[in-house]
């Protein structure tokens, strides 16, 4: 016997990994007021504060703990937000890991556990989910992936790699899966939350950016939101939301 479901959305649905918190929870917070109901992914944070967000909106929101490194945890998560919502219309994927690590410095434990956040989850997700937009006629991808896939970041060297091999996967499922289903790619420059910043964390100065500052979260949701409900002749493409950074060469 199925599982009885919680409820059937009348709207469209989007899942969010990493969605509790910092861009995630923005990402999360945008959809809901562009209309859609919400699967949030989270692993360490409690996602009670952007549920009640969501809420507040009018919004359903279901919050599924899951490490995006476990496969078996991946396809329980997708299950479970089918068994709630019974659709998924758009997958962001933005859990992801930044450590720095040059050539030197990186060991195996960090390697395998950059690669299984940042590349290996997002792959079985959009594996996953693609399933079920397949039967409801197709959906929108969206993975959030870095300038530091586009250049080489040697002080951060696996993550670098792990956003490279991102790219590489939109544009391998954009392929595979049109014209059902869209996936794009993010490649965000910096982007500051204003009062969730590490201290310890060092930008690029701005003066090395031609737009003279930093990006903000809108300036990613923005994008998202288009991706998401519009933008339905765009697939495999990856945009850079940098200020222009990528077009000054890494040093000068």
């Amino acid at each position: 016997m199925r599982p009885k479901r919680k409820y059937k959305s009348s709207r469209p649905v989007a899942l969010v990994t990493g969605g509790a918190r910092r861009l995630g929870r923005h990402i999360a917070l945008r959809l809901a007021r562009e209309g859609f109901d919400i699967v949030v992914l989270y692993h360490m944070t409690s996602a009670a504060k952007v549920k009640k967000e969501i809420e507040s909106y009018g919004r359903r929101c279901v919050t599924i703990k899951a490490d995006v490194t476990s496969t078996a945890a991946i396809r329980r998560a997708v299950r479970n937000a089918v068994k709630h919502y019974d659709r998924i219309d758009v997958l962001v994927n933005n859990a992801g890991i930044f450590i720095d690590a040059a050539w030197n410095t990186f060991d195996e434990k960090l390697w395998d556990k950059t690669i299984a956040t940042n590349l290996k989850g997002p792959a079985f997700l959009m594996q996953e989910a693609a399933k079920v937009m397949l039967r409801h006629g197709g959906g929108s991808i969206i993975n959030i992936a870095s300038v530091g896939g586009l250049q080489p970041w040697v002080k951060h060297i696996p993550y670098s790699i792990s956003k490279a091999g991102l790219i590489m996967s939109t544009r391998c499922f954009a392929r595979a899966l049109a014209p059902a289903i869209r996936v794009n790619a993010i490649a965000p420059g910096t982007i500051v939350m204003k009062g969730e910043e590490d201290r310890d964390l060092k930008h690029l100065p701005v003066d090395k950016i031609p737009f003279r500052r930093n990006g903000v979260p809108e300036d990613i949701t923005d994008l998202i939101a288009f991706l998401a409900t519009r933008g339905k002749y765009i697939t495999g493409q990856i945009i850079a939301v940098d200020g222009g950074r990528t077009l000054v060469p890494i040093g000068e």
